[in-house]
Formats: C-alpha cells, structure tokens, sequence
C-alpha cells in the first residue's frame, strides 16, 4: 500500500476522491435551499477548498512557487474544472432520456458524472498549472 501512494495519481486520486465526495454529498442539503444548477456550483467550491490543501500538502508536495500564485492559479484551473463539471452535470441532466423510473437518481448520477469529468480537468490543470516549478 504504501508503494502505491509514492505515485502522485494514486495520491490525486484519494486526495481527489475525498474532494468529490465532499462535494458531491453536500449537493443534497443545498439542493434543499437553491436550485440545481446552483447546488452543483457552491458544492464545487466547498470541494475545491478542501482540495487544496489536499492536493498541495498530499499529492503535489514542496514548490517554489509562492502561495499567492499557487492560489491564483488554484481558483483559475478550479473555475474551468468548475463550470466544466456544472456544464456536464445539467448536460447529462437535461439532455440524455432518463427513464421515468429512475427520475430520483437523475440528479445525484448527472452530479457524480459532472465530477467525474471535472476531475480530469482538474488533474491536469494543477498538474501542469498550479503546482508546476516554473
């Protein structure tokens, strides 16, 4: 176990992970108070906030770069990643036909897709971007 959390996307993807479930279960509750779209959005940036410390402490490591610019560019990747997965949650959401019968898991699975996607994106942006020794 412990060989397989010396490689950085294994590490990502428990780091990652735990964001996304962050982020994923506090839709519901939000969903209760702000419509669809919306609950997606603030639980992106709940995650994100706990994603960044994860990912700069546990999955990335030491960088010269100066916290300042490691956030900048944190909220900038987070931003892209962010509108991607909303995009892709009510894409999935409204464009693909949900039977009838599985009306109650059409919010949480287009949810779950939106991150899933969003996760991508994130990945590759605070790899190449955010957490990157320039």
């Amino acid at each position: 176990m412990m060989k397989l959390l010396k490689d950085e996307k294994i590490r990502y993807i428990f780091a990652g992970g735990a964001a996304a479930g962050i982020n994923w279960l506090v839709r519901f509750p939000l969903s209760e108070i702000m419509p669809f779209s919306a609950a997606v959005a603030v639980a992106t940036m709940i995650g994100m906030v706990f994603g960044f410390f994860t990912y700069k402490h546990l999955v990335f490591g030491p960088t010269t770069r100066g916290l300042l610019g490691q956030i900048r560019d944190f909220i900038g990747v987070n931003l892209f990643a962010a509108l991607f997965t909303v995009g892709v949650a009510v894409a999935v959401k409204d464009l693909l036909p949900w039977p009838e019968a599985w009306r109650v898991l059409v919010e949480p699975a287009s949810h779950a897709a939106g991150i899933a996607a969003g996760a991508i994106v994130n990945y590759l942006g605070h790899r190449h971007i955010t957490f990157l020794d320039r």
